[in-house]
């Protein structure tokens, strides 16, 4: 069983690879590899997206290696590998993002990804640090996961769900703002679940295990 962490230039992929190592050799989840290489991507059994940064640099960066969105696309739509985004990952989830331009994402969630307006102005933006979750609906990725876990966040721009049944947790910051988005054989977690502790390294290695 081979996991990759896409390498596109627009992740930290340090602390990821770390954490999904340690979780592979806690579970047997046989080898991480980062890469960017399109035609090991089509060979992958899962496949993980981060990202750090703007939703359109993160997009013209992995649609700027060639083959990379179609290698991509062909096994989550096509051979339907369990697939995870993170953070500005989980974003390009989305039908579409607003920030600096209107740009698209792979449509595989009904959302958009809007900048978080907090109803108390006296909340800073971007959210940043920890969160509670609040588990709307269970998952096996989230299996020992549970309302009230700490979760750490780095985001100004959050998913505005068109279908409230492919949100599976939120956290509260002066209003609800998505954390875990999911269908099918594909998640997303807006925060980063390699800087969560137990909380994310659990959820690490149930996605590492998950056999949808």
């Amino acid at each position: 069983m081979t996991t990759v962490l896409i390498d596109y230039d627009s992740g930290n992929l340090h602390s990821a690879q770390k954490a999904f190592e340690r979780m592979a050799a806690e579970t047997d989840a046989g080898a991480i590899v980062v890469t960017g290489d399109p035609d090991i991507v089509a060979k992958a059994d899962r496949i993980v997206l981060p990202g750090d940064g703007a939703f359109p640099h993160c997009h013209a960066e992995l649609h700027g290696i060639s083959g990379l969105a179609d290698a991509i696309h062909e096994s989550v739509e096509v051979r339907a590998v369990p697939f995870m985004g993170i953070c500005v990952g989980m974003q390009m989830l989305a039908i579409k993002g607003f920030e600096y331009q209107e740009t698209a994402g792979f449509g595989w969630i009904n959302g958009e990804v809007h900048k978080i307006t907090p109803a108390d102005l006296a909340l800073p933006v971007p959210h940043m640090g920890w969160n509670d979750l609040v588990i709307d609906a269970p998952h096996p990725v989230l299996d020992g996961i549970n309302t009230g876990d700490h979760a750490y966040f780095v985001h100004s721009w959050q998913m505005v769900m068109g279908d409230s049944a492919q949100r599976l947790a939120h956290c509260d910051y002066a209003g609800d703002v998505t954390a875990i988005v999911g269908r099918d054989t594909i998640i997303g977690t807006q925060f980063h679940p390699e800087k969560s502790q137990s909380a994310g390294l659990r959820l690490i290695a149930n996605f590492l295990q998950w056999t949808p």
